[in-house]
């Protein structure tokens, strides 16, 4: 197993959060703003705002689709017990059938930002313009990449959304909620002819794989 380096692990971080630092210096703590859950075939979309302080660079803080279910589950403790606030935005299925996944999504994170409890400036978006938010927006094309406080949002929400989809496996079991968290794997969609879509499918993303 390859040592760790904490100076290039440092390094790596400073790079990441070249977008903060102007502000950080200032001494203005900036929110991260990602989603989970735009293409699943169940489940709701789920978005997260995460303010972080001045500085605070976490160790391992990535792009959530770059790190392993244990660590994500340890960096979203980290980032839960360091940040200045947190809030998470949910719409469900339901929702995005009738409104479209990217109205959907532009709610969730609206929702996440009010659920911070308190005004962040400016804020951080993974691609998304145009949000019904009363702060300057910066939308990054592939910010969980390139972008620290969007990479720890991208951690928070893959972790509540993950974990609500593994509980809906309980009821459903039928659809390996666990495993593929909604998304359309092979065995997913197996399951979907065989058994019909339940609750928490998007009726609007499965009109291919059933006679609903």
């Amino acid at each position: 197993m390859p040592k760790f380096d904490a100076a290039a692990e440092h390094e790596r971080l400073l790079a990441l959060s070249e977008y903060e630092r102007p502000y950080w210096d200032a001494g203005i703590a900036v929110a991260g703003m990602d989603e989970v859950g735009r293409g699943p075939l169940a489940g709701p979309v789920v978005a997260a705002a995460v303010m972080l302080p001045p500085n605070c660079l976490i160790e391992g803080v990535n792009d959530s689709k770059k790190l392993s279910k244990k660590k994500l589950a340890l960096l979203n403790e980290e980032i839960l017990k360091n940040a200045v606030a947190v809030g998470l935005g949910w719409v469900s299925e339901k929702v995005i059938d009738e409104i479209n996944i990217l109205q959907a999504t532009k709610k969730a994170f609206a929702l996440a930002y009010k659920d911070l409890g308190m005004n962040a400036d400016p804020v951080f978006i993974d691609a998304v313009k145009g949000l019904d938010i009363d702060a300057r927006q910066f939308p990054i094309i592939h910010g969980d990449a390139l972008c620290y406080s969007i990479a720890a949002a991208s951690i928070v929400a893959k972790v509540a959304r993950d974990s609500y989809m593994v509980e809906m496996a309980g009821k459903y079991p039928q659809y390996g909620f666990e495993k593929n968290v909604g998304y359309g794997t092979a065995e997913h969609i197996a399951a979907l002819k065989e058994f019909g879509p339940c609750e928490i499918h998007r009726r609007s993303f499965i009109k291919n794989f059933t006679k609903e």
